[in-house]
């Protein structure tokens, strides 16, 4: 027996409230999507939902104490939270530049972790040695 689902779509501003009738992961009917790229959100919730990852990191020696960092891309949702604690591993050493890779195919996604801005060193900090290790 069909199920009747409501999921609300996040692929544009216009935010669609989607009804979708579904037998385990098969969509059998939908309905309230504005658009193409309605359905193919609701299929894709269905069987492997996605969510783009933001979050800080540690910065060491910079003006400021975090630096926000994203996913390239959207990663599958059964790893957000294992990518969170390993990203409270990482700390960065400013300078930290915008954009600047923080984790390269993360947890072998494919998918690199990004800073989302730059931090600017403090002035007159110098990494003592063997800190950090």
């Amino acid at each position: 027996m069909p199920d009747e689902r409501e999921f609300i779509c996040v692929t544009c501003p216009v935010g669609c409230s989607i009804l979708a009738k579904v037998e385990g992961q098969e969509l059998i009917e939908i309905r309230g999507q504005a658009c193409q790229r309605g359905e193919a959100f609701v299929r894709e919730e269905l069987t492997a939902p996605r969510r783009m990852l933001t979050t800080t990191v540690r910065v060491r020696g910079g003006k400021l104490p975090l630096v926000p960092v994203r996913s390239s891309a959207p990663v599958p949702q059964g790893l957000l939270f294992a990518l969170a604690r390993a990203l409270r591993q990482v700390e960065l050493s400013a300078p930290v530049g915008d954009h600047q890779p923080v984790m390269l195919n993360a947890l072998d996604t494919g998918i690199d972790i990004v800073t989302s801005r730059a931090v600017e060193a403090c002035e007159g900090y110098e990494e003592k040695p063997g800190a950090g290790t």
